[in-house]
């Protein structure tokens, strides 16, 4: 069976950025594959181009450039958030508010984002809400674990069930579409 649309993919991967031997982010193994429904838009779009056809036990080895991935860092992604945005109980946690930290939030609409506090200063904290990878070329190495159809449920569910009906197991988060490193499945699921 090869990899097609509404097929459920497992793969192990290493995902390096900016370089084939450059700094490793993410290295996906076979005990947690990264598992998904292929073709459904739930993965970035040139990586599924490049496993696409794949079938078990294939090798992969690909670069996907950074403005087909997660784009360029855009500046008005980087904002001044009030101090007081991080009260809890009428107290501002300082042991949340530590440089580098990446807190996980909402927009004014609802949508996670994830912030990573760039600068602090005042009454504000500087929050970068790019992508993490945003302006890296991405280089996948990987391996085709399983190929397998779809079932109705996952289809409608928009995502794969493992033993536990939940989420699949091992989503890393150097593929996912979306911008937030959690998805409603739990941590380790960034690929929704």
């Amino acid at each position: 069976m090869i990899i097609d649309k509404n097929k459920v993919v497992a793969l192990k991967y290493e995902l390096r950025i900016n370089a084939q031997d450059g700094e490793l982010v993410e290295k996906v193994e076979n005990d947690r594959p990264l598992q998904f429904i292929f073709g459904i838009g739930n993965m970035l779009e040139k990586f599924e181009t490049n496993i696409n056809g794949l079938k078990l036990g294939d090798n992969f080895n690909f670069k996907i450039k950074s403005i087909e991935a997660y784009g360029e860092p855009n500046p008005e992604m980087v904002i001044d958030v009030p101090k007081e945005v991080f009260k809890i109980d009428g107290k501002i946690d300082e042991n949340l508010l530590v440089l580098n930290k990446v807190i996980p939030m909402r927009d004014q609409q609802g949508n996670h984002l994830n912030g990573k506090i760039v600068k602090m200063n005042g009454e504000h904290v500087t929050m970068d809400f790019n992508h993490a990878l945003a302006g890296n070329d991405l280089f996948f190495k990987g391996e085709v674990l399983e190929v397998r159809e779809a079932t109705e449920e996952e289809l409608s569910h928009g995502h794969i069930h493992g033993d536990d009906h939940g989420c699949g197991s091992g989503c890393g988060s150097g593929c996912g579409t979306n911008s937030d490193s959690e998805s409603s499945c739990g941590s380790g699921c960034g690929c929704h």
